[in-house]
């Protein structure tokens, strides 16, 4: 494990030299400047996990850069540093983001104390956020049908690689919670994992939101965010939804697939990186290639390995195993008592067709353990879920259908109520059910669904 980085900013080259020496006797690797101004390029070029900031600087303040770091940046650890501090300085750099205010002349044990505690601090908030999405992973990927256990088990065989996947699955599927199982089984697990969502950020922002960006908010003051691809460096990055990333910046990507180095703002060289990449998409990516919306090029770099994940209604013999998870999940998080569900309760979900798959079913199973009083989760409760006099005209007629049957006309119902009570807004009912555009177009054709039904 590489040792952890630090960054002293002092404008007394004795007291720089003197904090590189007791940190790097403490094992950690350190880089010391002089001005905030040589520490935001320095920065820019390179990773850091913890900074020691001067706030008497000359031209540019400690205050005013730590201001621009955290903009770089927001959960960067900084501690302050000053000869001559106020009550006032310190309270306005805490609110700023500031871990601590040490005050000059600087101890051994105070310095050393300070930086353990800070960086324990932030690997303490990681570990805590891996643990929680570790637990929901395990959800995801919870039971024993054939499709589940296959995909379980070429999970174990990639995750250790360093190699790129392409993850394929609806919405609700899971898809995020298996790219964080792949970099938590790689080498790289102790580097960060940064995702991004191409989906859910506009055209015209997801190069910067990608690549980094820099502006002029006024003359002489420049304003710069790192980009994923370097807060991933050395991690993963994770390209969800990728399909609706824009040509423009697909074409970046592949270059730096090709290249393993971007153009960084507010540098006129290339940086390099060394990341593994994981994609995601909940679209046949052959099929947007045809339309134009794809790059081929960019679909064979990503598709290296590709993993298939199934919708629940393809694996609904794992959905008691994953009711009983939840339910035992959220009345711990809760602190309720555990639920249990009835057989026919239990019925009507196997029988239900899960258009927002794992994720769906979860929170039904929450909105339960929440509402219901009882012990026991029957079938009456499920107006929970539908309105009860919706499911008098679906659940009687069930006897004599095959499961096919039955989940078409589930589904049929569910998808045309939810359309009619959106007044047939499309995009906003396929938000509601967890699918996206073409999944909805899909599903009215096929289900044979129209306005005047």
């Amino acid at each position: 494990m590489s040792p952890e980085r630090i960054l002293v900013i002092d404008d007394e080259p004795s007291i720089g030299a003197t904090l590189q020496a007791i940190l790097e006797d403490e094992g950690y690797e350190v880089a010391t400047v002089e001005t905030a101004e040589e520490g935001l390029k320095l920065f820019r070029e390179q990773a850091f996990d913890l900074i020691l900031l001067d706030i008497w600087l000359p031209e540019m303040n400690g205050l005013e850069a730590l201001r621009q770091f955290k903009e770089i940046e927001d959960n960067l650890q900084v501690i302050m540093i000053s000869g001559h501090g106020t009550i006032e300085a310190a309270v306005r750099a805490t609110k700023m983001g500031a871990f601590d205010f040490l005050e000059k002349p600087l101890t051994l044990e105070k310095v050393v104390l300070t930086v353990r505690n800070a960086l324990r601090q932030k690997k303490l908030e990681e570990e805590n956020l891996q643990l929680r999405e570790r637990q929901k992973s395990k959800f995801y990927l919870t039971g024993q049908s054939r499709a589940i256990k296959r995909l379980q088990e070429e999970i174990s065989r990639v995750g250790p690689s360093n190699g790129r996947v392409l993850i394929y699955g609806e919405n609700g599927t899971g898809k995020d919670y298996v790219a964080r199982l792949l970099h938590q089984l790689s080498p790289r697990r102790n580097k960060r994992f940064v995702e991004i969502n191409c989906s859910a950020i506009p055209d015209q922002l997801i190069e910067s939101e990608l690549f980094g960006y820099q502006s002029e908010p006024a003359p002489g003051i420049g304003r710069d965010r790192r980009g994923k691809v370097f807060q991933a460096n050395g991690g993963t990055l994770f390209l969800n939804e990728i399909s609706d990333m824009n040509p423009k910046t697909q074409a970046k990507l592949v270059r730096l697939l090709e290249e393993e180095k971007f153009d960084a703002p507010g540098l006129n060289y290339p940086l390099p990186v060394n990341i593994r990449i994981i994609a995601a998409t909940s679209r046949n990516l052959k099929e947007q290639i045809n339309r134009g919306l794809f790059r081929e090029d960019l679909f064979f770099k990503l598709n290296v390995i590709p993993l298939i994940i199934p919708p629940l209604r393809e694996r609904v013999e794992d959905i008691p195993i994953l009711v009983g998870q939840f339910l035992d999940y959220f009345a711990q998080e809760y602190g309720k008592k555990p639920k249990q569900m009835s057989p026919e309760a239990l019925e009507a979900f196997l029988h239900y067709m899960w258009p927002g798959n794992v994720s769906e079913l979860m929170n039904v199973v929450e909105r339960f353990v929440i509402l219901v009083p009882e012990e026991t989760i029957t079938a009456e409760h499920l107006s929970l879920l539908v309105e009860a006099r919706e499911l008098e005209n679906i659940t009687p007629s069930l006897e004599g259908l095959s499961l096919k049957e039955v989940r078409q006309r589930f589904e049929r119902h569910y998808i045309h109520r939810t359309l009619t009570r959106n007044k047939w807004d499309i995009k906003l009912t396929a938000q509601q059910l967890g699918l996206n555009l073409d999944e909805l177009e899909a599903a009215i054709q096929r289900l044979n669904i129209t306005f005047v039904d």
